[in-house]
């Protein structure tokens, strides 16, 4: 058989391939050089990967390789590393009260750091990442405390929580005004006009609703709508509103109530990432 005679590219003289597409040819250009020399590179890395590293699947298992290596055991050893880290301040943090933790520069700056992430991880969820509620949970940011905002009062609110059938968990009820039929939708409307009033004029006895914010509410209150930490009752004589000042939004509440709950943290979190928290929490600009 003859031997196939190559076609060379009349424009640069390099052979073609011999194929023809509608007129078109392609060059048979070898590959460049640098490019053939990373190739094999890659070759002998891949192979020097496959026997260091776990790389190949096998019946039994993968390859572990020759140093042993997986990224479980890596995790393991930066933990162990992070903990003998935080040993050094785990002693005195576990023995120091809140507040010789927050006038200790080195125990404040690891609260704080451990504070931080455990709220992200654990508290962001409600109250968001930068701690304001999002108008459905409490802004930690003001210094509206519902059940307190010193330093102990802050750490049992953490470890027990609102509303969760604890036993040490903080407990009140709002009634259902509207929905209880104790309140009617016309009382309930005037109710809210006084309350939303009442950051600006104070508690007007002369107003057509005194009577029954003093019948239904100041037991929890109080005379001077200042709210009761001990229950859990808000201040309604600032401009702080946790699920909005609108007229509707207050009369939803007293409608319907409003008795949100947290869960228990101790038992779930270690008693130092709590303190952590607490330390954290009471530093964002409310505290008291």
């Amino acid at each position: 058989m003859a031997k196939k005679q190559k076609k060379l590219d009349e424009v640069s003289g390099v052979e073609t391939t011999g194929h023809e597409w509608d007129g078109l040819e392609e060059l048979n250009n070898p590959m460049p050089r640098w490019w053939l020399i990373v190739f094999f590179i890659t070759i002998v890395w891949s192979l020097w990967y496959w026997v260091i590293y776990p790389a190949w699947p096998t019946i039994s298992g993968a390859t572990e390789g020759s140093m042993k290596w997986t990224s479980k055991k890596e995790l393991q050893e930066q933990r162990a590393e992070i903990d003998a880290r935080k040993e050094k301040f785990e002693k005195r943090f576990k023995t120091a009260s809140l507040e010789e933790i927050k006038s200790d520069p080195e125990l404040f700056q690891y609260a704080m750091a451990g504070g931080q992430a455990a709220f992200r991880d654990n508290c962001a969820a409600c109250h968001g990442t930068g701690a304001t509620g999002n108008g459905q949970f409490p802004n930690l940011n003001d210094d509206d405390w519902l059940w307190g905002g010193s330093l102990e009062q802050i750490h049992k609110t953490i470890s027990y929580g609102i509303r969760n059938g604890n036993d040490e968990a903080h407990n009140s009820a709002m009634p259902a005004f509207g929905k209880d039929g104790i309140l009617t939708k016309d009382q309930i409307k005037e109710v809210a006009e006084f309350v939303i009033n009442i950051n600006k004029n104070g508690v007007d006895k002369n107003h057509k609703a005194y009577q029954l914010f003093a019948d239904n509410c100041v037991a929890c209150h109080g005379k001077n709508a200042e709210g009761n930490q001990d229950l859990g009752a808000p201040n309604l004589a600032d401009a702080i509103w946790l699920y909005g000042s609108e007229p509707e939004n207050v009369m939803q509440t007293i409608f319907y109530s409003r008795n949100g709950k947290m869960p228990v943290w101790k038992g779930r979190l270690s008693d130092s990432t709590i303190k952590q928290l607490t330390v954290y929490v009471h530093s964002l600009g409310g505290g008291n």
